[in-house]
């Protein structure tokens, strides 16, 4: 198709011209034939355009994260503010969870009184002030992509790359980026399973992103196991906050501070990746990301006092339940997706649109790949409100951790970067 077919065709989808039968056929026919890396540019531009482009009026460069999904994965409520700490303005455009990984306004919204449903204006008014907003996308922006992706996810066609790529940055371009940093997921508790698919993906959004006008860089990350040590709403914000407040290291440090550098040189405020993660660490360290993070949950309707006291705050759920190991040895391997759909169980994620979430369940201490462990020793604590949802919890982890005699062989967590 042409590039001017291309836009006609997305028109149609923006203002009703196109029936769902045509858009069905023509995600089939990319998912069967593929686009040329113009014609998927030209798609990607046209659906951003089918909205509204946001334009900014500050000196800061606007810098953005997209995580293609995983379990425990709650950068986002890290990266946001700690980008914003190092001088970036930060509109991140955020989603909630289907399936077995959560989203992002799901977990922020587990805080009382946080609201992410916001009028263009008033996001480009907290971004403006505070430096960073996390919010959902507004219907005005690229309209034509949530008319696709309802098509795609009825057609069999959700898996096309080029149909991914162009729903991603549609939306990530239509919020005026300067620079974007994405983390492509691969693993057992993400959508891509094997290295093959993920790097196709990663070279697909960030050739796709470059040529649009954004600078772009991708890392290609481990997901053979959670990010972070829980997955369910307050628990990931548990999670984020000890990071935050300097109380926590590990992965999900370690990650915020990788991608933050990628960020930070796309956006020119650093000479390498590798003095932007240097700067992330240190507004992660000293403070200033989580004195952000508290500017912005207030602007959302959060409560005042919330980094100082987060824990009491956050919803707790009325079952804690231990999922002993029933022999010794190492962890060999987590099934990420059945941990997913065991939060699913539990009420804290979606099998369908219309699905509320229970933000106070999912799963918490759950030990990493190699732990050692004894017969009787927890593998992870389950947050239930009902016992007949443990139950079903319980079983479903039980099969999802093997322990073996020997411990796996250590992966590590960027497995490669892909861009300029």
């Amino acid at each position: 198709m042409s590039d001017a077919a291309l836009g006609g065709f997305v028109k149609g989808l923006a203002d009703g011209g196109v029936s769902d039968a045509q858009a069905g056929a023509f995600a089939m026919a990319v998912l069967l034939k593929s686009l040329a890396p113009e014609s998927r540019r030209a798609l990607t531009l046209s659906m951003r355009d089918s909205g509204r482009i946001l334009r900014w009026s500050t000196d800061r460069p606007i810098l953005d994260k997209h995580s293609t999904g995983g379990i425990g994965d709650c950068i986002s409520l890290v990266l946001a503010p700690a980008l914003s700490a190092c001088g970036a303005a930060v509109p991140m455009i955020s989603g909630r969870g289907l399936g077995h990984t959560g989203g992002t306004l799901d977990k922020l919204e587990a805080i009382p009184g946080v609201s992410t449903e916001l009028e263009t204006a008033r996001l480009q008014k907290i971004v403006q002030e505070v430096g960073v907003v996390i919010a959902a996308a507004s219907a005005d922006i690229a309209p034509a992509d949530r008319r696709l992706y309802a098509v795609r996810d009825v057609s069999a066609t959700v898996e096309s790359i080029d149909l991914i790529t162009a729903s991603i940055l549609s939306k990530k371009l239509a919020a005026g980026l300067t620079g974007l940093v994405l983390d492509v997921k691969q693993g057992s508790g993400a959508f891509m399973k094997d290295l093959q698919a993920a790097r196709a993906l990663a070279t697909s959004l960030v050739e796709t992103a470059n040529a649009a006008g954004c600078r772009c860089s991708a890392l290609v990350t481990d997901m053979d196991q959670p990010l972070a040590a829980s997955a369910g709403n307050a628990l990931e914000v548990a999670e984020a906050m000890r990071v935050l407040t300097g109380k926590a290291e590990g992965r999900l440090e370690k990650l915020t501070c990788y991608l933050g550098g990628e960020a930070l040189y796309q956006g020119g405020l650093c000479d390498t990746a590798a003095d932007g993660a240097r700067q992330i660490l240190q507004v992660l360290r000293n403070g200033q990301a989580a004195e952000v993070f508290g500017r912005m949950l207030r602007a959302l309707g959060g409560p005042t006092q919330f980094v100082d006291s987060w824990a009491r705050f956050l919803p707790e759920a009325t079952i804690i339940r231990e999922v002993p190991a029933q022999a010794a040895g190492f962890v060999a391997s987590i099934d990420g997706t059945a941990l997913g759909r065991a939060v699913i169980a539990l009420g804290g994620g979606r099998q369908v649109e219309t699905d509320r979430i229970d933000p106070a369940v999912g799963l918490s201490d759950i030990l990493p790949l190699g732990a050692e462990v004894a017969p009787g020793q927890p593998l992870m604590r389950i947050h239930a409100s009902r016992t007949g949802h443990a139950d079903a919890a319980e079983a479903i982890v039980r099969d999802a951790i093997d322990i073996e005699a020997a411990a796996p062989a250590e992966k590590p967590l960027v497995i490669e970067r892909v861009g300029p």
